[in-house]
């Protein structure tokens, strides 16, 4: 822990949850759109890992509002896994506001972060089957 963080999130692992009015219904969702198995569950929750990072769907009463990215991949061809998850049927939002506009689903976002490098981003994003909003990134060179 360093001198600045009293808390001690700083060093700690971070994990989504994401909820899920019908975990069956995500289950499938997430297993034959996505191609991701759960490696844990317990009543009432579904534990997976990606890249070595763990997010979990959790049974809720709540929906939602599906208006922002909750959760996103980074990825090194978004093209290819649009196109693959797309095939799998997954449908991409389609975004035109100032600033922003997809083409195909893939939106090219100006600008990134410092510690990434590169000049910015190329972005996709969908709903998963309980309205949870997920991106897919691509960090431009």
């Amino acid at each position: 822990m360093n001198a600045d963080d009293t808390t001690g999130l700083a060093g700690s692992r971070v994990a989504t949850r994401l909820p899920a009015q019908d975990l069956e219904r995500a289950r499938r969702f997430y297993s034959e759109q996505l191609g991701l198995e759960p490696v844990e569950e317990r009543p009432g929750g579904l534990l997976y890992r990606c890249g070595g990072v763990e997010f979990a769907l959790f049974r809720s009463t709540g929906a939602s509002p599906g208006a922002f990215t909750q959760m996103g991949w980074e990825v090194d061809d978004i093209e290819t896994v649009v196109s693959e998850l797309k095939r799998r049927g997954v449908v991409f939002e389609e975004v035109d506001v100032p600033g922003l506009r997809t083409r195909d689903g893939i939106a090219e976002i100006e600008g990134n972060y410092p510690s990434k490098g590169g000049q910015g981003e190329r972005g996709a994003w969908f709903r998963d089957s309980e309205g949870n909003m997920l991106g897919i990134g691509e960090p431009v060179a």
